[in-house]
């Protein structure tokens, strides 16, 4: 049961281990960051890593720094209120759960934008401007736009609610258009056109084995499959 406090507060039923998970959440995703932050910066000053696929990963780390960022400030929002037991709106929380969708949808095809890069390095060695490091960045940017765009509408249709149980705002967890849109744009498309290209990937250089190739291709080829299969196991 909630009762209603005074500026569209409430005063929650309150459980003693709710404090002690915030907390632990918080330490979790801190060391996340720094962890990610960390990889960044070798990336950013270590010259052997300016290549384009490490600036594709550079992205995926920004990306999940941001997102790091965000759930950050969600769980320390979420801890002030469980100190207080209380569960309040504030005037940022339907901003956060905007970007929430459109950060997760970036993080998701930052990953597609790898690959991508990867099939094309393996099955199209000689078509260079795709794999340019100014054509790659053309997408990077994309995704970027796209990620902060497709949830824009629901900030202004007030589809964004506040989810008092979870103390988080976003969209009413029931079978909508808008439900069906946000996981497809931040979570269906992105990562099954993602498992589609890896396994497209690991037949294609399977099947390489049968053919006379040149062994440089060869050699490229295997290295990438011992990233995927990498990716795989994470």
């Amino acid at each position: 049961m909630s009762r209603v406090l005074g500026n569209n507060s409430l005063i929650t039923n309150f459980e003693s281990w709710f404090i002690p998970i915030d907390i632990l959440t918080i330490v979790c995703i801190i060391l996340s960051v720094i962890l990610a932050m960390i990889l960044l910066l070798i990336i950013i000053f270590d010259k052997t890593c300016h290549t384009v696929p490490m600036m594709l990963v550079a992205n995926s780390c920004f990306a999940g720094i941001v997102f790091g960022f965000l759930i950050f400030s969600i769980r320390l929002f979420t801890l002030e209120n469980d100190l207080k037991r209380i569960a309040y709106k504030d005037f940022l929380c339907s901003f956060r759960g905007y970007f929430g969708y459109g950060i997760c949808s970036i993080q998701n095809c930052s990953y597609l934008l790898q690959s991508i890069y990867r099939f094309v390095s393996v099955v199209y060695p000689t078509r260079l401007f795709y794999q340019s490091a100014r054509f790659q960045l053309f997408l990077i940017c994309l995704t970027w736009i796209f990620g902060f765009l497709y949830p824009i509408a629901f900030l202004f249709t007030g589809e964004i609610v506040y989810n008092v149980d979870n103390q988080i705002c976003q969209l009413a967890l029931q079978l909508s258009f808008s439900i069906i849109y946000m996981a497809s744009c931040a979570y269906i498309i992105p990562v099954s056109m993602t498992m589609f290209i890896y396994l497209k990937l690991v037949r294609y250089i399977h099947q390489m084995s049968k053919h006379v190739i040149p062994m440089n291709r060869l050699l490229r080829a295997q290295r990438e499959l011992k990233m995927v299969r990498r990716l795989f196991i994470l």
